[in-house]
């Protein structure tokens, strides 16, 4: 019913006084009105398929928008680039964008179709119409802090405070990888929640920020969002960790191993309504995505502090 409401007031103000980004910028194209892109076919407003479009209320506003652009290309792989950028990566593992090129050169290919088969079902246009912007809520740790102790938006605050990091902080080093490639989609909406999720992963499985930490979590991720370059970082960044701790007699492949199988478990964390889980028990989160403790990543983790490793010290910051 609100979804029919909502589209009824999207075809009412079609002719431009809606909030919709996307129809002002159609307005100043050559050939184009107040409407959306969506309509510039001959059949009009009866030309837009109910399945590509998506209808929601922001602030008061009508905001609509296709499930996903009709210019959208398939992305395209580049291992040479992504090499790249990894080199620039592993000088400065706080170069966030650096890690967003890899994946951007070693794309998941069916990501577009995927994103666009969620937002299709009920349950996605439900999700998309009750969740629309996740770095908001997950930076107001006032708000979070109001659940009961011991829930899940307890320790998401805790890490984030602990290692001085927001949700706000991990836009800005996507944002740098924007290009003429941008659409206001279903598609891109889909993009940003895989990114807004990065920390709350490190909350479901236990890893650390340490380098080894980091792996395990693109390779858990790999089963979240099947990009090869998750594989890529994990596998290449794992190797050069035995490879400097060549001594050491932890398991460092076998944690990698593990994350592998504990990400096979767990269902798409994007396709999930992310807001419900923070009230949550931190167990009870873990439970539903199917998420044991990581016990050989723990085990590595005390025997470096047993051999005097310090984890993070892997591929630290190289100023040549």
């Amino acid at each position: 019913m609100i979804l029919t409401m909502l589209e009824t007031a999207w075809v009412m103000a079609s002719s431009g006084t809606a909030y919709n980004p996307a129809a002002q910028a159609a307005s100043t194209a050559p050939g184009g009105d107040a409407r959306s892109f969506m309509l510039r076919e001959d059949s009009g407003i009866d030309g837009v398929p109910h399945e590509n479009l998506l209808v929601r209320e922001v602030e008061g506003q009508i905001d609509s928008r296709p499930v996903i652009h009709p210019d959208r290309k398939p992305p395209q792989r580049n291992v040479g680039k992504a090499w790249y950028h990894f080199k620039r990566y592993i000088k400065d593992k706080e170069q966030t964008n650096e890690v967003v090129a890899v994946f951007d050169n070693l794309p998941w290919r069916e990501l577009h179709d995927e994103a666009a088969a969620f937002l299709r079902t009920e349950r996605g246009r439900e999700i998309y119409r009750a969740e629309p912007y996740l770095p908001h809520f997950l930076d107001d740790h006032e708000a979070l802090r109001r659940t009961p102790k011991g829930s899940f938006a307890h320790a998401y605050c805790d890490f984030m405070e602990r290692e001085g990091l927001t949700a706000a902080g991990m836009v800005e080093a996507t944002k740098a990888r924007e290009d003429d490639n941008y659409f206001d989609d279903g598609v891109n909406w889909y993009i940003e929640r895989l990114r807004d999720f990065h920390d709350i992963l490190h909350i479901v499985t236990g890893y650390g920020r340490d380098i080894l930490g980091e792996q395990c979590i693109f390779a858990y991720m790999y089963h979240q969002r099947p990009s090869p370059g998750h594989l890529y970082l994990a596998w290449i960044g794992a190797l050069m960790v035995r490879a400097q701790a060549r001594r050491s007699r932890a398991p460092i492949i076998g944690a990698l191993r593990e994350a592998r199988r504990n990400g096979r478990g767990c269902p798409r964390i994007v396709e999930q309504p992310i807001q419900e889980l923070f009230s949550l028990p931190l167990d009870e989160v873990r439970a539903r995505f199917n998420t044991p403790e990581p016990h050989v990543y723990n085990r590595v983790m005390k025997i470096f502090r047993e051999e005097g490793i310090d984890p993070h010290a892997f591929l630290a910051k190289n100023d040549d």
